[in-house]
């Protein structure tokens, strides 16, 4: 009877029937757990994807919604947690409930979820700790870092001496910053004006930039129908592919004139370790999880510091009077007869609160790398099952209206206490917290001290002739200012 009856439909009636029958199957399997984090009404099918994910947008959802709330891509949930308290109580007091990494499209394309950054489990453990071993063993420990740095120092003023006319300084730092890591990674450092690192450079920024994108996004909502189609996701695929070949190449290189008693660096450090964990695969020491490690790296120890420093240049020419104080203390501290070097630190109170006001102020990674829950969870009195993507908002830690006096404006008094000297701030969380804290912290801090304090040693920074420096910065996966041309005025 009821097959004849379906037999009588017409095709309209046929469309809406198998509408509606999908239109059931989305409710009950994307239907949230009892005391899920609320979050606005997705659409059928797509979710919220017409809901933007910038830092800005976030926060303003965090306002109608709370400090803990949900989205949803495609079928995919991800919950946002914002503000200093419950950021903290997520990655630092329930220390081990949100370490693992989600399968995100856009980067598992490239990355695999092997290296650093995007593995998890013993394979990520294993990594990390061969990484921070590394990085003492090649650079903290040596005390050779900081003369690294100091070095590099001297070739990026005399880059910047040599711009008699206004410029923009960005590829000039990201160069820069780049040779130490490189230094750390390769064994050597590249010329400003090598033109095949200069264009790796490029790709890298381009990447970054696309990536948070709108139209990149709906990648990672829909992986397998925009996997053909057209869009900056092809750009950012094209654009890694070639930075992997050429860490590619400077492994081969490396594997050429390698000796195993003496290495030289950190591939060749991994080289060693390979064939030590040759009998423990699930270490992942191999030939492809080089590659991806050496891309961790060297992507996390460029772009975020250079944008950092470019954030500094920006403001010390949008603020000219701290400008002059940083001058006058780098003046009492160390003159000019030599450099600057990381014992002076302790000695320069306000230089270090304008840094990290610096990073504060610019923000450069807002949203951090999306966790995921590695068990069942309850945080703020909401339940978040195992797996589920959770975005800790570090743009709204770092403007926190409960933990800074004046969080809209560029202030180098949040740290600095009555005396002027330098305070330390708990919400100051710029490279995250817990156990996905940035290997990196150590080296970027040592970097933005030596390298900033060197430029305004030997400069004056002033905006080219009709430059309007705006606040409102570049939002791609990192937050950068806008570009801007600057002219350097030798002291």
């Amino acid at each position: 009877m009821f097959l004849q009856y379906l037999l009588t439909l017409d095709f309209m009636s046929w469309l809406i029937g198998i509408f509606l029958f999908l239109l059931l199957v989305d409710i009950i399997k994307n239907k949230n757990p009892s005391n899920f984090p609320p979050g606005p009404r997705p659409l059928p099918f797509v979710g919220n994807i017409f809901t933007g994910l910038d830092f800005k947008n976030i926060d303003k959802l965090a306002e109608e919604y709370g400090e803990i709330f949900s989205l949803r891509w495609g079928s995919e949930k991800m919950v946002f947690i914002s503000g200093y308290k419950m950021v903290k109580e997520a990655l630092v007091t329930q220390l081990d409930s949100f370490t693992d990494r989600p399968i995100i499209p856009l980067f598992h394309k490239v990355f695999k979820g092997i290296g650093i950054s995007l593995s998890n489990g013993y394979l990520w453990k294993m990594q990390r700790k061969f990484a921070n071993t590394h990085l003492r063993h090649f650079g903290e420990a040596k005390k050779n870092l900081e003369l690294s740095i100091q070095q590099e120092s001297v070739f990026l003023c005399e880059a910047f001496k040599e711009e008699k006319d206004p410029f923009d300084p960005q590829f000039y730092v990201n160069n820069a910053v780049s040779n130490i890591i490189s230094a750390l990674v390769f064994g050597h450092r590249f010329e400003y004006h090598d033109e095949r690192f200069l264009t790796v450079l490029r790709q890298d920024a381009e990447a970054i930039l696309l990536a948070g994108s709108a139209r990149a996004q709906l990648y990672n909502a829909f992986p397998r129908l925009f996997e053909y189609v057209p869009g900056p996701h092809q750009k950012i695929f094209a654009n890694y592919g070639k930075i992997i070949d050429f860490l590619t190449d400077e492994i081969r290189k490396h594997k050429e004139d390698f000796d195993p008693s003496d290495p030289r660096d950190f591939i060749d450090a991994y080289l060693v370790e390979m064939e030590k964990k040759n009998s423990d695969p699930e270490a992942g020491f191999n030939i492809e999880t080089l590659v991806m490690a050496t891309l961790d790296m060297f992507e996390a120890g460029t772009e975020t510091v250079a944008t950092t420093i470019r954030w500094g240049l920006f403001f010390m020419m949008k603020y000219p009077e701290i400008q002059t104080k940083v001058q006058e203390e780098i003046n009492r501290v160390i003159g000019q007869s030599r450099q600057p070097c990381m014992t002076d630190k302790p000695n320069m109170p306000y230089t270090d609160a304008v840094i990290h006001e610096i990073q504060r102020a610019g923000n450069t990674v807002p949203l951090g790398f999306p966790k995921s829950a590695s068990k069942d969870v309850t945080l703020g009195g909401y339940f978040i099952p195992k797996g589920t993507a959770v975005t800790t908002n570090l743009s709204s830690v770092l403007s926190d209206k409960t933990e800074w006096e004046t969080p809209n404006t560029f202030n180098p008094g949040h740290f600095l206490d009555d005396q002027g000297q330098f305070r330390k701030r708990e919400a100051f969380l710029p490279f995250s917290a817990g156990r996905r804290v940035c290997v990196g912290e150590p080296l970027a801090h040592m970097e933005l001290f030596l390298f900033f304090t060197s430029l305004l040693q030997r400069f004056t920074f002033t905006p080219g002739p009709g430059e309007k420096l705006s606040l409102e910065g570049l939002l791609g996966f990192t937050y950068a200012p806008s570009p801007y041309l600057m002219c350097v005025i030798p002291r």
